[in-house]
């Protein structure tokens, strides 16, 4: 019976040790967005705003940056004075996203990048030709590819999981050999589903941004066609 006891013992002590030597990385709560996190950082920023006189705890990034990936929170003007700690599930503690601001002139929000799609796109960067253009499998419309993932070296088409749902999202190239994820099955979705007031011409990617703590980031814009259904808005 005593023998029996101390197994039952040695196992639970074991159980619990794994769970605390689990990778931080690797936690569950780790790789999901966390509302009581976001109002944190949310809350900080703007006791930072405010006692700055209006700056922001961002780091510098070059305009021509990814309006989504721009304007990254700089944790160490938070941390301690106006934030404990940085959040398990930022990269910089392991996590899979980054904070990033947006609306940062009227109404500076806190969102988040899920860092899985940058990966993904680094990893394929790697496998284009030396000239930085990778080999086309067909043309989806104008300036817009889609890669032939068999002659990168690929078995399958190449996908990043989607922030929103359980689906995974496409992959898309431009003719100067920029890599793009492709957010219109979403958008579909958001479409069916909420039946927004969105016109043609009009970039319809605020719909994610409105309705998710994560931002389509690495994305090109999108509009709506005479169908009301997602179509990439095409520079004039």
């Amino acid at each position: 019976m005593k023998k029996l006891l101390y197994v039952n013992l040695l196992i639970i002590i074991t159980v619990l040790m794994s769970g605390c030597m689990y990778p931080t990385s690797e936690r569950t709560e780790n790789q999901r967005p966390d509302e009581e996190q976001l109002a944190s950082v949310q809350k900080a920023v703007e006791q930072f705003q405010e006692s700055t006189s209006g700056l922001l705890p961002i780091k510098t990034r070059d305009q021509d940056v990814d309006e989504y990936i721009k304007y990254p929170i700089d944790f160490q003007k938070l941390v301690p004075s106006n934030l404990s700690e940085i959040p398990p599930n930022a990269y910089e503690q392991g996590g899979l996203f980054q904070y990033v601001i947006m609306d940062v002139e009227k109404n500076p929000t806190v969102k988040l990048v899920d860092l899985r799609s940058a990966e993904k796109i680094r990893e394929l960067n790697v496998k284009l030709g030396i000239n930085g253009y990778g080999p086309i499998d067909q043309q989806i419309t104008e300036n817009i590819y889609k890669l032939d993932y068999q002659l990168m070296g690929y078995k399958n088409e190449q996908t990043v999981p989607s922030p929103y749902s359980d689906v995974n999202l496409p992959l898309v190239v431009t003719g100067d050999g920029t890599i793009y994820i492709d957010y219109s099955i979403e958008l579909y979705r958001i479409i069916q589903e909420d039946n927004p007031d969105v016109k043609p011409g009009e970039d319809i990617r605020f719909l994610l941004v409105d309705k998710y703590p994560v931002v389509p980031a690495y994305s090109l814009p999108y509009t709506i066609d005479e169908n009301n259904e997602p179509q990439f808005l095409l520079e004039k």
